[in-house]
């Protein structure tokens, strides 16, 4: 179910948002009964503080909602989401000192905190319908919602029905929606159309490999995007402990979260020309796996030395980097689940990204803040190139040693962008390994609403 506000012309229950810095000047402006409520409930504004004022006949007249503190406020977002969550069946109405960016992220916070995945079990969802804020733009904040509950729910799905067959499905019911053309390049056609490493990756698994495209879009800047569709990732003949293979249906976060980012665009009808790769595998364990120590050929001619099959996601990202760079878009961004040591350096919360010039990196750091989207930057570090080359083939794709291991990825992935193209990258991790407001545990996009938000800035739109 798409979240989506209630109309503003709805009969709506004011929910009065009260920080508690404010609460002595705000209180004296509410009517008597909220007053007296405030009083006998000893409603201080601490946040997540929620008081639901009745009437005799317990009918609801409003809500106090506490906001905390700036520093309290710091430490988390969507805080308004938990006050939603916390509400009964009715629709709403926000009051109080929230504007601009602020109103935007409370406005998407009550929306997400309606997200439930029900495919498998059904569960309580949020009753509280929120009234279109007036000063927000309530169009792009729906399209920014939906796109992540497609992005959320395409990662929650276990592969036993999100492989690369279905994923195939949820990638061309997207294009079909919004009118794009959309290929895919499946099994010994990869071979026949030079995409070896994709091919190398998937070819034991027991859906074949494949490479989806689709372009939308027939005037404006051209924009690339490449996801990591990994649907299931054993580690192949290196393989996974079992408690590091549980959580392996996100393998294909970055490919979930390209298809949300694109809804997003697709929806806002942005000036632009989409394009759209994701390679589609299964990394399996079979008579056909691909070996530690092989040296495969890319489609861009470097050689890579395999040196851990569970660094396969850099392999299937290279070969369809290399197929974007050979139109020189305008710009280039991959997003994949690539590297645990991303998730040491900075957690779960805070998407680490690369990108290749300043200004493309300040354009990202400020949609991320915009966009409550928090991204962090790391370095494409020259002096560690050296550690990607081994001695027997061009690149290494799993570097001894576990220093910068998502450093060596991106520039590893750099590798195969045109060395002129404008290029991001993001290693995410697509996933809250505890729930909180408007972020429930499982899987989650990031970087989407970052690289969104930075688009006008980064393109000219």
């Amino acid at each position: 179910m798409t979240p989506t506000f209630a109309p503003a012309s709805a009969p709506a229950i004011p929910v009065h948002v009260i920080a508690e810095d404010d609460l002595a000047d705000v209180l004296p402006t509410l009517a008597a009964p909220v007053r007296t409520w405030a009083a006998k409930t000893e409603f201080k504004g601490g946040l997540g503080q929620v008081e639901v004022v009745r009437s005799a006949e317990a009918d609801i007249l409003a809500v106090l909602a506490g906001y905390g503190t700036a520093a309290s406020r710091a430490r988390g977002r969507f805080h308004i989401a938990a006050i939603a969550a916390a509400l009964p069946k009715g629709t709403y109405a926000l009051h109080g000192p929230l504007s601009g960016n602020e109103l935007n992220e409370a406005a998407l916070g009550w929306l997400l905190a309606a997200y439930r995945f029900d495919r498998y079990k059904s569960g309580k969802r949020c009753a509280a319908l929120l009234q279109a804020p007036k000063d927000a733009d309530v169009a792009r904040l729906e399209a920014l919602a939906a796109g992540e509950v497609l992005t959320r729910d395409l990662i929650n799905t276990p592969a036993a029905d999100m492989g690369p067959d279905r994923f195939e499905d949820a990638f061309f019911d997207l294009a079909t929606r919004f009118g794009a053309r959309a290929e895919a390049i499946r099994g010994n056609d990869l071979l026949a159309r030079n995409f070896p490493m994709i091919h190398a990756v998937g070819r034991t698994a027991g859906e074949v490999p494949r490479l989806l495209d689709f372009r939308w879009g027939s005037r404006g800047p051209a924009l690339t995007l490449v996801g990591k569709g990994v649907c299931f990732d054993t580690g192949g003949l290196n393989l996974k402990p079992g408690a590091a293979m549980g959580s392996m249906k996100k393998d294909m976060g970055g490919g979930a979260n390209v298809l949300g980012l694109a809804q997003m665009i697709m929806t806002l009808e942005l000036p632009l020309r989409l394009r759209v790769l994701v390679p589609a595998v299964e990394n399996a364990i079979g008579g056909r796996a691909f070996r530690p120590g092989d040296v495969l050929t890319s489609r861009k001619g470097l050689t890579v030395e395999v040196n851990n099959t569970d660094a396969e996601g850099r392999l299937v990202l290279a070969d369809a980097l290399a197929l974007a760079s050979e139109e020189a878009p305008d710009l280039i961004v991959s997003m994949a689940t690539l590297t645990g040591a991303a998730r040491v350096a900075v957690g779960p919360d805070l998407t680490p990204f690369y990108a290749t010039d300043d200004g493309l990196a300040q354009a990202l750091r400020n949609g991320g803040a915009k966009g409550a989207d928090p991204v962090w930057q790391l370095p494409f570090w020259e002096p560690y190139e050296k550690m990607i080359e081994p001695q027997i083939a061009d690149l290494d794709n799993a570097p001894s040693g576990g220093f910068a291991g998502s450093i060596t990825a991106a520039l590893f992935l750099r590798r195969f962008v045109a060395g002129d193209a404008r290029y991001a990258h993001f290693d995410i991790y697509g996933w809250r390994p505890n729930g909180r407001p408007g972020l429930p545990k499982g899987g989650l996009m990031q970087g989407g609403r970052a690289i969104l938000e930075a688009l006008p800035a980064v393109l000219g739109l």
